[in-house]
């Protein structure tokens, strides 16, 4: 089925916007699962604003855009290094940032101090802190870490690797089911979207900020803007992807939203697996805001040491992108050692003045 919206962009729910679909959800629901077990933040609320955005999003630029967490927060409040109070803080703060960087349309001037080398250092730290977490949490039971490992070394044998996460996943999905049972339909709390009285500001906050701009600014923005043309022959800037990240965060992080943001990632899972139109983001869309209306029974038996496993899965191949990507190795990882031994806002701050200095000599 197929029709048209708006300027008479075309939109399908076709077999290959599902499988597009899911593509991007590999990479979103491990995520907001793990956030969702090891902090305050209510899974289907979180669920429920991915689903709008997803629709709002597409419908607005009428391509298969992706909605993604914002990974250094992620990785931040999932390994307790900031709470759930200063998360909140810091998608406010970014939001406003995003928002001011878009409308003067700045983001151009931004890049020229954030080069690819600090971004790629700062990504390599957030896969640190990741893994470091994942190990961690694998511990609580080696034996269900040994069966997936099991599960990923058979789909790499087959030439899937790129589903092991999202494999892992459903495996702990199944076994939280057969805990649990079918569940019953249940509307998301709504005391759970009042996040903020519970808003903490503190030095963390503003080191979250700094670390997760670094990957807003090289990943959601710049690098997202060039895909959507590359694939969609779509122009949507930098600074209107900017405006609309920092307008959505705005809108729904003091509703217990989890901060989100764009993604090259997610556009290039979606459109690897076969979405062309925006009826990705509108299957997507309805297929989050079902599942928040079942998931608060399942999200609780959820097996922690397979949330490890995903954790570590998703920590190797985010640092796998940022050294792979990149002709200054070393600095990307003396970046990245400093932003899991230290923290990623100093790591980010230091990035930035190394990368000046090696500029004007």
């Amino acid at each position: 089925m197929s029709f048209t919206f708006r300027d008479r962009t075309p939109i399908s729910l076709s077999w290959n916007e599902l499988t597009g679909a899911v593509g991007d959800s590999a990479t979103v629901l491990p995520v907001v699962v793990a956030v969702a077990v090891l902090t305050e933040l209510s899974l289907p609320v979180m669920l429920v604003w991915f689903g709008v955005f997803q629709v709002v999003w597409g419908l607005y630029y009428g391509v298969p855009i992706s909605i993604e967490p914002m990974k250094a927060f992620a990785a931040l409040v999932i390994a307790g290094t900031i709470s759930t109070g200063e998360l909140v803080v810091a998608g406010l703060l970014l939001a406003v940032i995003l928002l001011a960087l878009g409308t003067t349309r700045s983001l151009g001037t931004v890049n020229q101090y954030v080069d690819d080398t600090v971004v790629r250092g700062i990504q390599l730290g957030v896969a640190l802190v990741l893994l470091e977490t994942g190990v961690g949490l694998g511990l609580s039971d080696p034996r269900l870490v040994a069966v997936a490992v099991g599960v990923v070394a058979v789909l790499a044998v087959i030439g899937h690797s790129g589903q092991s996460a999202f494999a892992v996943f459903v495996l702990g999905v199944g076994l939280a089911l057969a805990e649990t049972g079918v569940p019953t339909p249940a509307v998301p709390a709504v005391d759970a979207m009042f996040m903020l009285p519970t808003m903490t500001v503190s030095v963390q906050t503003a080191e979250a900020v700094l670390a997760q701009i670094a990957v807003t600014v090289g990943n959601a923005a710049l690098a997202t803007s060039v895909l959507l043309a590359d694939y969609f022959d779509r122009d949507v800037s930098a600074d209107q992807l900017s405006n609309s990240m920092g307008l959505m965060n705005l809108t729904a992080v003091p509703f217990g939203a989890f901060p989100m943001c764009h993604g090259s990632g997610g556009v290039a899972g979606k459109y690897a697996f076969g979405a062309r139109t925006s009826g990705a983001n509108l299957i997507l869309g309805a297929g989050y805001i079902l599942t928040a209306f079942l998931a608060v029974g399942v999200i609780a038996a959820y097996p922690t040491a397979l949330l490890g496993v995903i954790l570590v899965l998703i920590a190797l191949q985010l640092g796998w992108t940022g050294v792979s990507r990149t002709d200054n190795l070393v600095v990307v990882v003396a970046i990245g050692l400093l932003g899991v031994l230290v923290n990623l806002g100093l790591a980010f701050v230091l990035g930035v003045l190394v990368q000046q200095l090696r500029a004007r000599l």
